[in-house]
């Protein structure tokens, strides 16, 4: 049987330190206790610390939630002036949904999505329609991407809460953990986008507006013609060289349909590319200076992909050389105000696209140059 003395040697202590006049007594005693209390109760504490943390959290996206949906009402009450209270229709487009198709069968897939994302869009447009009868297409643009805004903060927060709920209920640390440290990300997103909805209410361009900007200053004077549903180009001469300049319809508030376009131009008119040369935001790496520009090949364009896969595949089927000028920025620059270092780029992206041009093409040849993002704020 294991007797005090080797017991205490096992701890590496002698019959000497176990003396209750010696404070390091004590400091094992105290140790002792506390290690089988950690060991017991240690996960429930960290579970409960972080619950209060993600609480906060959670509150504070509550609080730009609802800021969100109160602001998108106000607005429309006082643009718009509707004969109905908008409240009850602006709830419940907050909670529309889309299901994107099955992709089991990959199959037409990008077909599929187009035919969901169009029916989405149109959806939209006439709730817009039917709650503000009476504006014009600009004023409806702007109420769009506040709905936008407002419906991916009510997203965020309900699933924010979903996971807070189940944690609780569960007690699992692992989900809790994992929430905690997407949190801090998934603030950043709310707060770009509360900001986004002042910035849509005074139709200000934001920082995803610089690839239309540069385009739309090509096309000052220049006679606009239509491509696409809210997409407009332009044909310029440059160096013994045909520039055809494509973005979509400012200063309303849409990204047109560029995939749509380039399909028009090529094969229903009938036009030749000899190269394509995209003007784009892109994600900066943290580290990067926001407002730099760098250029590359392949299509510069975002969104679920459906715009992206059109461009690829009549440059793949017509042998096109496409090419991508960028300027970087962070997901929060390019949904609010365009910031100066942004706007200070605009002429260092503009001579990067005159000297791809110069660069990759000879004179005589045809060149599309398409400005991509969103053209709020950005006339032609």
């Amino acid at each position: 049987m294991l007797d005090l003395s080797s017991f205490l040697l096992q701890l590496g202590m002698t019959d000497s330190d176990f003396d209750l006049a010696n404070p390091m007594t004590y400091v094992y005693i105290i140790s002792l206790a506390v290690i089988p209390f950690f060991m017991m109760y240690g996960q429930k504490m960290q579970s409960k610390v972080i619950l209060g943390e993600i609480s906060k959290s959670l509150l504070k996206l509550k609080t730009m939630k609802d800021s969100a949906r109160i602001e998108t009402i106000d607005y429309i009450k006082n643009t718009a002036r509707p004969e109905k209270d908008p409240s009850e229709r602006v709830d419940k487009f907050l909670d529309f949904f889309a299901i994107m198709p099955v992709d089991l069968d990959p199959n037409g897939l990008v077909r599929k999505i187009e035919h969901v994302t169009r029916m989405k869009d149109e959806r939209m447009r006439l709730e817009v329609r039917k709650i503000c009868p009476n504006i014009d297409d600009y004023e409806a643009s702007k109420i769009e991407n506040i709905l936008e805004a407002a419906t991916a903060l009510n997203l965020i927060y309900k699933v924010v809460r979903h996971f807070y709920l189940m944690g609780k209920r569960t007690t699992s640390v692992f989900v809790l953990v994992q929430l905690q440290m997407v949190m801090p990300l998934l603030l950043e997103e709310a707060e770009a986008l509360q900001k986004a909805i002042g910035t849509f209410k005074k139709g200000q361009p934001i920082g995803d507006g610089i690839g239309p900007m540069v385009v739309g200053r090509m096309m000052l004077g220049k006679e606009k013609k239509y491509a696409a549903k809210e997409t407009v180009y332009s044909e310029v001469d440059y160096n013994d060289r045909k520039l055809y300049l494509l973005k979509a319809e400012g200063p309303a508030g849409t990204v047109g349909r560029p995939g749509d376009a380039i399909k028009r131009l090529t094969e229903d008119l009938g036009i030749k590319f000899n190269a394509i040369i995209m003007i784009d935001a892109a994600l900066k790496l943290e580290g990067e200076k926001t407002g730099e520009v760098a250029e590359g090949v392949g299509a510069a364009i975002g969104g679920i992909g459906v715009e992206k896969y059109h461009i690829e595949e009549a440059a793949t089927q017509l042998d096109i050389p496409v090419y991508a000028v960028i300027v970087k920025q962070s997901v929060q620059d390019a949904i609010t105000i365009m910031r100066k270092e942004i706007f200070d780029s605009f002429e260092k992206a503009s001579h990067a696209v005159y000297s791809v041009i110069d660069d990759k093409t000879a004179a005589g040849q045809s060149v599309l140059v398409i400005g991509v993002g969103n053209t709020l704020g950005v006339a032609q």
